[in-house]
């Protein structure tokens, strides 16, 4: 069993560059314990890359965005899953594991996953029947139940196409939307909520019809800061999250998951960078590669991912809490569509 100067050193190797001193040592003694816990309960710890760094680096048992979260959660032999991510997430590690128990270490939501309900799903599909949905992973079960397939900012085109439909409907983020819609040659529309004539509908002119949800990190990255990041440092690589507005996209010179924004840096040298995403994974990267210039554009931070903390971790552990439940009548269905996501890889 690692001592708490041992994980003090660790980390301290490791993090120097990027964490304070006074924290990484405070952290320490959280992460054995954490450690100790998770052999004792027979628990694994699921990390996003937006985990601050401390975290991130000393008790998760596998990292990354979460189209590889949900291979790990459903690979599991574990009795219980701690992950470290938002409710969606841990929704989701539920839904491919129905008899573990599933827990998360704050009740942290999203704004994006929060701006569609089950209801508006039946009422597009009433609306522009026959339509195949594909919905982000980034939503709750109950939509989740209502979809096709699901996908993530990864593999979004690559489902788009399995498809093999003239006309889809994406759901909810409207930029990915229009990303996957840029990408695959479709014209996107985004239809006003609310009952509507089907006579209307067939007048319009479309193959994909969006919805107007958004991050409220990722739609904060505005073209201007690029140029003004460019102005400073011409010489920068840029990379976004295809969460950001196409705009932003267009302007950066690589878009891609959190998951393909960590493997283009590992592959690339440029003397800097800049990840337009939630800034605790530019701490991550930097971390891992302190002879790459990262960059800082950290105005902007998700307050829902920054719930989760080294201290609610060990709560969680300590008291099993707070256990993540789907009604198996969700659950089942939810299942389908996640099932097609990952076997599309």
């Amino acid at each position: 069993m690692t001592t708490v100067e041992e994980m003090y050193q660790s980390l301290s190797a490791a993090l120097s560059n990027v964490v304070p001193d006074v924290e990484l040592r405070y952290k320490a003694g959280l992460a054995v314990e954490i450690n100790r816990l998770k052999v004792e309960k027979n628990a694994v710890i699921l990390g996003h890359n937006y985990m601050e760094p401390v975290l991130y680096h000393s008790v998760t048992d596998f990292k990354g965005d979460s189209l590889e979260l949900s291979r790990q959660a459903a690979q599991t032999d574990k009795d219980i899953i701690v992950f470290c991510g938002v409710k969606f997430m841990a929704e989701t590690a539920k839904i491919l594991n129905p008899t573990k128990t599933v827990l998360m270490p704050s009740d942290a939501g999203c704004s994006l996953a929060a701006s569609i309900t089950a209801d508006d799903v039946r009422a597009l599909k009433q609306r522009f029947p026959g339509v195949p949905v594909v919905t982000y992973v980034n939503t709750y079960a109950d939509v989740k139940a209502e979809s096709d397939i699901c996908c993530t900012s990864g593999n979004a085109v690559a489902v788009v196409e399995s498809l093999k439909n003239e006309t889809i409907i994406f759901l909810p983020d409207e930029f990915l939307a229009r990303n996957v819609a840029q990408e695959t040659g479709k014209h996107i529309i985004f239809p006003v909520s609310g009952p509507t004539s089907s006579l209307s509908d067939t007048k319009l002119d479309y193959q994909m019809i969006g919805w107007k949800g958004r991050c409220e990190v990722h739609e904060k990255f505005t073209v201007e800061d690029i140029r003004n990041v460019r102005q400073q440092f011409p010489d920068v690589l840029i990379l976004a999250h295809p969460e950001c507005s196409p705009e932003v996209t267009s302007a950066s010179d690589f878009s891609g998951s959190t998951s393909a924004m960590i493997k283009y840096i590992d592959r690339t040298s440029a003397p800097h960078y800049l990840i337009l995403t939630e800034c605790s994974m530019g701490d991550n990267i930097a971390a891992a590669h302190p002879e790459k210039d990262m960059l800082r554009l950290c105005s902007v931070r998700c307050r829902h991912m920054n719930q989760i903390t080294m201290e609610n971790t060990l709560e969680a552990l300590q008291k099993i809490q707070i256990v993540v439940t789907v009604p198996e009548e969700i659950r089942v269905r939810a299942a389908r569509a996640v099932e097609r996501m990952i076997a599309i890889g």
